[in-house]
């Protein structure tokens, strides 16, 4: 997927997309054993999901990305099937996790918001550091900008378009940045959690769609490469209903637990 080569050994070439996409996805399984241990569960648990969400993530991811990019691929559907040129989507991985873990507890007979509330915040964690692919591989900006924080893009990568600027909106950092921010946000809620037992089970992973979702859906009205549906950004359209459907969703659930 990525073009930046960090080393090579022998024949075998290893690429700052993959190692920081690595990195987020040990990151967050870490997050997760340690947020299982602190509630007493069996961390082997967090592994077993590990096992089959990351694959099926990397399925769901493409086949989001093809269904809303159909056009590109239509005269070529074997070109659909290689992930390695890139185009993936994380609303399509999100959703591939979260029906791993659905499926995972009813086998195991555990509870669904328990678990996916111990999940929760390593998956924006990861997503927090896995954004810094983008970064590397200079993908996923926005708009040309004259701000001092501009990052400049080479000129293969500009949008036909755009290939007269410069500088755009490394709007990977600023999704990266909410996203650290609600990770922070969700270790404070689960603490809290844990600790004084207010908060209903499914409340840390609905204020982790509700508030990933906010952000979000600000982030994509700068990009250059959002997903459509007609007029429509995709990601921002599933956004501002996840918004809406989480914290309503949590509302209600607390309000019966009360």
């Amino acid at each position: 997927m990525g073009k930046a080569i960090a080393f090579q050994i022998g024949p075998l070439t290893f690429y700052w997309y993959g190692i920081i996409i690595a990195t987020g996805i040990f990151a967050g399984f870490l997050a997760a054993a340690w947020q299982a241990k602190r509630r007493g569960e069996n961390a082997e648990h967090i592994l077993d999901i590990l096992f089959y969400a990351l694959p099926l993530s990397i399925l769901g991811a493409r086949i989001y990305y093809v269904l809303f990019t159909w056009e590109q691929y239509k005269n070529d559907p074997w070109e659909a099937l290689a992930i390695w040129h890139g185009g993936l989507a994380i609303h399509g991985a999100v959703i591939a996790a979260v029906l791993v873990v659905i499926v995972y507890t009813r086998i195991h007979k555990l509870s669904f918001w328990h678990w996916a509330d111990i999940c929760a915040p390593s998956l924006i964690l990861g997503q927090a550091i896995g954004r810094w692919g983008n970064f590397v591989n200079q993908e996923a900006f926005g708009a040309p900008t004259d701000l001092p924080w501009a990052i400049y893009i080479d000129y293969a990568h500009r949008p036909v378009g755009y290939e007269q600027y410069d500088y755009f909106h490394p709007t990977f950092l600023y999704e990266s940045l909410w996203n650290f921010a609600v990770f922070f946000i969700l270790q404070v809620l689960s603490a809290y959690q844990v600790k004084h037992r207010r908060i209903v089970q499914g409340g840390i992973v609905l204020s982790y769609f509700g508030f990933y979702s906010l952000g979000r859906f600000f982030v994509e009205g700068l990009r250059l490469d959002s997903l459509m549906f007609g007029p429509v950004r995709v990601a921002q359209l599933v956004s501002i209903m996840l918004v809406v459907i989480s914290f309503a969703y949590f509302y209600y659930r607390q309000k019966r637990a009360a």
